[in-house]
């Protein structure tokens, strides 16, 4: 087991490209049911930047870019096609051994819904290393780019914000778990991953960025 070198007590992983990988599903789905309701519009590029956000979110700043509405119906319609597909996705690969070798305790911070990481978590069998530790932005006022998240898992785990560390993989989970007052990690091993996402999470605050979940237990040690 990997124990860490520094003050970290808790290591809290996103769950969404970081243990399930499942973007790159998600961002298809959005893809296709956008075009599908609006012809002629390319979405991926709109889609893509998005990443990471609630759903919600992503469908709202859609509209606005392309500047047409979609009815609450089709918003949750999307939803639950978007959740649907991903809970069907692959872990990341080696996260499973990752998470064995750490000796902390661990837990999920997420922007999904918590029926969805659940789920998702159970199907891959990563459950076991989080037991009930499963915080998501339907339990919380404001979901990430918000800290609320993972404010709420440090004052459910009796820890300070500074004795945890956390895993992430987009802008907006690191710009989240950094306002909470957390060291991040950036990830993007991921198979939505860009090279422009190194300098991206760089940029935002994330301590060390790396591609390999087999990094992950020496980086928590450091």
């Amino acid at each position: 087991m990997t124990a860490p070198a520094n003050d970290a007590r808790v290591l809290i992983c996103d769950c969404d490209g970081v243990l399930i990988d499942s973007e790159t599903i998600a961002a298809d789905v959005l893809v296709r049911e956008l075009e599908a309701r609006w012809p002629g519009v390319a979405a991926r590029p709109i889609v893509l930047p998005l990443l990471g956000l609630r759903t919600e979110r992503v469908l709202d700043c859609a509209s606005a870019r392309v500047g047409r509405a979609l009815a609450d119906s089709d918003i949750e319609a999307i939803r639950r096609s978007v959740e649907a597909a991903a809970v069907q996705a692959p872990i990341v690969d080696g996260i499973d051994a990752a998470l064995a070798r750490i000796d902390l305790t661990i837990a999920c911070a997420s922007n999904s819904r918590r029926h969805y990481v659940d789920a998702a978590l159970r199907r891959t069998g990563l459950k076991r290393f989080f037991g009930e530790r499963l915080f998501c932005a339907d339990g919380v006022a404001r979901p990430k780019p918000a800290p609320d998240v993972y404010l709420a898992a440090a004052q459910a785990l009796g820890v300070a914000p500074s004795q945890c560390l956390v895993v992430e993989d987009s802008a907006t989970g690191v710009t989240a778990a950094s306002a909470a007052g957390m060291t991040v990690l950036g990830f993007v091993g991921g198979g939505h991953a860009s090279p422009r996402q190194v300098d991206a999470l760089r940029a935002i605050g994330a301590r060390r960025v790396f591609d390999d979940m087999r990094e992950l237990p020496g980086l928590v040690s450091r």
